[in-house]
């Protein structure tokens, strides 16, 4: 199915009033798997992903694309070449206005957690017609689709869902993780390198610099003891060549004592 391609209203260009915009309800409406998954996928890209261009990542914010049309709030989101404004307090500021930013994002993230959330047709559908580059869909629990991740690429105004988990416009692939985070183990999205280089949270990069720490601080002792031991030889061959030097001493005393010349 083709969808008619987003177009901007007129009125985003007259600076029309946006009073009438819900652009947060201070609602928690997330489970804590959710919760932390959406972290999982916004803190790393800030501690540790380099792209050297601006770029916004950010969890349960809503995307307002038009006018008349409330927010669209993907689990996470991830947008290129953008700033936020200084004065993000304004209201027409917290959200991600796609026609103050001048693009939508470039990657939006849906994590299923039931049935009702309509991620797989009308959420779908949505970020088509907007024109969303990468569509993600994760679904831990199998409720909508029969693999856990499907990654879809905008092309032609409808999705194709890819054959891998490679983002390649944005530099950055996905990949399922095992492992604790935040001190539950589970299964999680993670983002990763082209190359597929897990890109670590600012908790890892931490502990890896420890762990290099404690490994540099092991190997700087392990020198020292080489050290002292190789000291501790050149002492003791101090100690012999000058016991052998006495040695010689006395025997050439001696050897004069008795009228004999040592070095002849």
């Amino acid at each position: 199915m083709t969808l008619e391609v987003f177009r901007p209203h007129p009125l985003v260009e007259e600076g029309f009033d946006i009073g009438h915009l819900i652009t947060e309800d201070d609602t928690p409406v997330d489970n804590l798997p959710s919760e932390k998954q959406q972290r999982l996928l916004v803190e790393p890209l800030y501690s540790n992903w380099q792209p050297q261009r601006a770029f916004l990542a950010a969890a349960n914010v809503g995307i307002f694309w038009d006018v008349g049309e409330q927010a669209i709030v993907p689990d996470m989101f991830l947008s290129l070449d953008v700033e936020v404004a200084a004065n993000w307090w304004a209201q027409e500021h917290r959200s991600y206005f796609v026609w103050e930013f001048g693009k939508v994002p470039d990657v939006v993230v849906e994590v299923v957690s039931n049935r009702r959330g309509h991620e797989a047709d009308s959420k779908l559908e949505t970020y088509a017609r907007i024109g969303i580059p990468y569509y993600v869909i994760y679904d831990p629990q199998g409720f909508i689709q029969s693999t856990p991740l499907v990654v879809y690429e905008w092309k032609g105004g409808v999705y194709h869902p890819r054959e891998d988990a490679r983002l390649e416009g944005v530099g950055l692939a996905l990949t399922l993780w095992e492992g604790v985070f935040e001190g539950r183990f589970d299964r999680w999205l993670r983002w990763c390198t082209l190359e597929g280089t897990l890109i670590p949270t600012g908790a890892e990069r931490a502990q890896e610099a420890l762990r290099l720490a404690e490994v540099d601080l092991r190997l700087a002792e392990e020198e020292r003891r080489r050290a002292q031991e190789a000291l501790r030889l050149a002492e003791e061959a101090l100690r012999q060549a000058e016991e052998e030097r006495r040695r010689a001493e006395r025997l050439a005393a001696r050897l004069r004592s008795l009228g004999l010349d040592p070095e002849a």
